[in-house]
């Protein structure tokens, strides 16, 4: 459904945009219908830059993506397929208009023939998927919902159109404990409808939770990819187990987390690509079995 194939973005920087930098390099994966596939990195990993191309709202330096088969290229009938939900969900609503807003948009725009009747009965039923009361959200300003709230009201609003694929990034990292899991749980919810997911986070534990496939990224590009048990039960990438072994555990204290030797592969910029371990168990690194002995 959506390919990524050698995916390069370059930003101009300096006085005058004479030099550049490449956030993204040579990034390709697949997502394919009914997935949720996590991209997990640290900050500054180019994860929302591979988002925000998939929507269209950057163009890709070099490489390419497509969707069902074709360019992606930002619009209205792009957007209908596709829809993303970002980290602050109060930035997506503007203060001055009331939450309903966001869905006489999608009438507005896709659906101006269906009567008000019909569009309302088709917000209720929206609304009640993504476990919301009609009464007590619409008529209502963002700033009188929690973020829960708003997070849910916006993956209301892209069921209200035909939509396969859903760009979450960081949606849940300005939430509780308890309402975190509340949208992950919506989410496993929709994958099971058929909804394809890339779920953009820094944190493992939830990309573990969530998603069948997971892709590594590090420095803006791929250090390993495949089944999220096999990368989480055998990481076969220096970096993927220095991800994991800072992943705070109630049972041990920080003084017994084991340091991680650096990857030799990216510390001298060696080249090679992604290298099949096993089976759909891919890692970037072109001294495999040395850099395992040196990290065991």
């Amino acid at each position: 459904m959506l390919k990524l194939q050698n995916v390069t973005k370059e930003f101009r920087i300096g006085a005058f945009g004479g030099k550049s930098v490449a956030a993204v390099q040579g990034v390709s994966f697949e997502i394919v219908p009914g997935e949720v596939v996590s991209l997990i990195g640290e900050s500054g990993s180019g994860k929302s830059t591979i988002g925000r191309m998939i929507l269209g709202l950057n163009p890709v330096t070099r490489g390419s993506i497509t969707f069902d088969g074709l360019p992606v290229k930002a619009g209205k009938e792009y957007y209908r397929h596709v829809q993303g939900i970002f980290q602050d969900p109060f930035s997506s609503f503007n203060p001055v208009f009331k939450a309903d807003r966001v869905f006489a948009m999608i009438k507005e725009t896709y659906y101006p023939a269906v009567p008000e009747a019909e569009w309302d009965e088709r917000v209720t039923t929206s609304l009640s998927d993504v476990r919301l009361n009609a009464g007590q959200v619409l008529g209502k300003y963002p700033h009188q919902l929690s973020g829960g709230q708003l997070q849910r009201l916006l993956i209301a609003r892209a069921l209200l159109l035909d939509i396969k694929l859903l760009v979450a990034d960081e949606i849940t990292s300005m939430l509780d404990a308890s309402t975190r899991i509340d949208v992950l749980n919506l989410l496993a919810e929709l994958k099971v409808r058929g909804l394809s997911v890339l779920y953009i986070t820094h944190d493992l534990s939830l990309g573990n939770y969530l998603a069948e496939r997971t892709v590594v990224l590090r420095r803006g590009s791929v250090v390993e990819m495949g089944l999220t048990e096999a990368v989480f039960g055998d990481p076969l990438h220096p970096y993927t187990r220095e991800l994991l072994s800072a992943v705070p555990r109630l049972h041990e204290s920080w003084d017994d987390a084991v340091p991680v030797e650096a990857c030799l592969y990216h510390e001298r910029g060696a080249s090679g690509g992604l290298l099949e371990a096993e089976p759909g168990h891919l890692v970037a690194c072109a001294r495999l079995a040395t850099c395992r002995e040196e990290a065991s």
